[in-house]
Formats: C-alpha cells, structure tokens, sequence
C-alpha cells in the first residue's frame, strides 16, 4: 500500500542523486531549508535519509524537491512521528524549492509556509491561513523610527555598549551565548540546545548577524542563517535572546536594526533582491519590522 501511495505521490518525477539537487539548487536557486548543506547537515543529525526528486524536460531537470517519505525534508510531523521533536530550530521556515520560472511541477508532498515565489514553478499548492513576516526595506522604515534606532544604539555605545560580528566565535561560543540569552529572556530552554552546537559547526558557513556586549558580557544574539541565489538572498532568522537586566537600552531592537541594515546593503551591493523571513506573522514587534506575506501549502 504504501508504496503504491508512494508511486502516485512521485509519479512524472525521477530519483537524482544529492549532487542532482545541488546544481539544480544553485541554478534555480531556494532558501535556507532547501539548501542543500542545511539539508545535509540536519538529515544527517536526524539520522532520516533525504529522497531527492528531479522534475525533468527536454533532458533537463527543470525543478527538484528533497523529500522525507510524504512531507518535504526537515518535516517538524517527521520529527515528532519519530520521537525527534526539537532536534533542530529553524522555526517557521520559509520554502522556496529549486525551480525553473516555468516549470509547473506538480508538488504532492506536504508543505506548509511555501513561499510566493514558487507560483507557476509548482502546482497543487494553495494559500494558507497564515502569513510570514518578511523585513520592510530601509526607506519603508520611518525616518522617525530610524532616528530612533539609531539614538538607542548610540547610547548602548556610549555606556560601553560593543558590537561584535558573530563569525568572531566559535560554534560552541556561540551556542553557549544564545542558550544563555535565550533561558533568560524566555524562561525556558531552547529549541534544539542539546545538538546546537553540532548544527552550528555544521553551518557555519551560514551565520551572519552581530553579537551586543555591554561590559563585557553579550546582552543579544540572533542567529541568522543567509544563502545566496542567482536573483535574491534568504537570510532565515531563527531566533533570539537578550539579556532582559539591560533592556533599558532595548538590545533586541537595537540588534535587529543593526543585523536587517547589513543585510540590505549587502543585497543591494549585490543587486538582488532580499528576503530576510522573521517567521510566521505572529507578534506584534515583527509588524515594527516586517510586512506580511501570503504563503501556501501542499
């Protein structure tokens, strides 16, 4: 039976192999869960196989899908049916999947936060409920909102504040700061803290963002994960943590500033648009930030 739902769910497509997936990633381009190291990285730590599916025409492969049985790969429901819920973080995702403009494939896994971008490359997707939260361009800030950020960050540095890029610490310094940050600003532990510092060696590569330290000690870290594509980047922002004794000096906001800032210099340096997804829609401070973006399922 199951492999009977399994022929109907892959029927036009064909198995490629993980290399297949990785050019077709990086000529059509995806977001942080679609790459394949993020894949690689997290598959293996999970321990489930990824099943690659190429949609081929004209002797190419037109678009690709990595797969976890019926969901696409790095399924929280996979996790959680297997008893690996919160192995990992990447909060809600937004899924952009390697494809050609006009490629049409029909998708028959199951996905949630399936970016707009993937109209037209995909069908049998339809809109979901929710919206995801995606950063507002500089000069969609108010000049007076600027103003302000820039105020608070220089009153952080005038008290001793610092500024630290985060590629300056090691994986283990890193998991250990954003663990801290996190249990104290929320009150519990973080998603995946047990493993985070073997997911962080294992994208490295990834993280950007800065690091606030006020008398030494970090007081807020983001972890941000970027991967570049041939007409946009996708910077994923995980999650956060602040040191709630400083927030007289709002860190959170004074590093969200800082961390959306380089990234949109970074994208228009390199002419291509930005996609820096906060997650779901959810909170009222992502509306300071962001505006909301129609998603969709399969």
């Amino acid at each position: 039976m199951l492999k009977h739902l399994r022929a109907w769910r892959e029927r036009g497509w064909t198995v490629i192999d993980a290399q297949a997936y990785a050019q077709a990633w990086q000529r059509y381009g995806g977001s942080v869960a679609t790459h394949p190291l993020v894949l690689e990285c997290l598959a293996q730590l999970s321990e489930i196989p990824v099943r690659y599916l190429g949609w081929q025409a004209d002797g190419e492969v037109k678009a690709a899908v990595p797969t976890w049985g019926r969901h696409l790969a790095l399924s929280k429901e996979v996790l959680k049916r297997q008893g690996k819920k919160g192995l990992f973080d990447l909060g809600n995702a937004e899924i952009i999947l390697p494809a050609a403009a006009d490629a049409g494939a029909p998708l028959r896994h199951a996905a949630r936060y399936l970016s707009e971008l993937n109209h037209g490359r995909f069908e049998g997707i339809e809109q979901q409920a929710e919206k995801l939260a995606l950063a507002r361009p500089s000069h969609d800030l108010s000049k007076k909102f600027r103003y302000n950020q820039r105020r608070e960050l220089r009153l952080l540095e005038e008290a001793g504040g610092v500024v630290r890029p985060i590629g300056d610490f090691s994986a283990s310094d890193i998991a250990a700061m954003y663990c801290d940050l996190f249990q104290r600003r929320w009150g519990f532990a973080a998603t995946g803290a047990a493993h985070l510092v073997e997911v962080l060696e294992g994208l490295r590569g990834l993280l950007v963002g800065s690091v606030l330290f006020l008398d030494g000690a970090p007081i807020a870290i983001q972890l941000l994960y970027r991967v570049e594509s041939p007409e946009w980047i996708s910077i994923e922002y995980v999650n956060g943590g602040v040191d709630p004794e400083t927030k007289a000096f709002s860190p959170g906001s004074v590093l969200s500033f800082l961390n959306t800032q380089a990234a949109w210099e970074d994208a228009n340096a390199r002419g291509k648009a930005l996609r820096f997804s906060f997650g779901r829609a959810d909170r009222e401070y992502k509306e300071r930030w962001c505006h909301p973006v129609p998603v969709y399922r399969s």
